[in-house]
């Protein structure tokens, strides 16, 4: 998948502060408040920057932690991992590899088949419903 170059200004106007914060400034939002940590329903999530498929209803499953979580990415979805060693701790930083946006972390603490948890911020997803495109 091509990468796309982001306009940062008309970004900011089209966003709302929290998911430019966390999409283009690696800001995470607070646990149990995000509009997707405790959904349900089917459907696929998308970056909310580029539009992108990054995961499904079917990958999603309840961690508890307070973000939605997925035990892997939709099949295809341009996830790109890097080391992040911010806070005093190392963690996997995962970004949409589309348009570089920050998504949250992944860890190795997850269900079957995969062992993973990609925990990811709400502010950097839109939710397509399975009658919507």
């Amino acid at each position: 998948m091509e990468r796309i170059e982001v306009d940062e200004e008309e970004l900011a106007e089209r966003l709302t502060p929290e998911q430019f914060a966390v999409t283009r400034r690696d800001a995470t939002e607070r646990a149990f408040t995000g509009a997707y940590w405790d959904d349900h329903a089917p459907g696929h999530y998308v970056c909310i920057v580029c539009d992108t498929p990054l995961f499904t209803s079917e990958e999603k499953f309840e961690s508890g932690c307070g973000w939605p979580s997925f035990f892997q990415p939709a099949e295809g979805a341009p996830i790109e991992e890097r080391i992040d060693k911010s806070h005093g701790m190392i963690r996997t930083e995962v970004r949409c590899k589309r348009c570089d946006s920050h998504l949250g972390h992944v860890f190795n603490d997850g269900p079957p088949p995969t062992g993973l948890r990609y925990c990811i911020n709400s502010a950097s997803l839109d939710k397509k419903t399975s009658t919507s495109s």
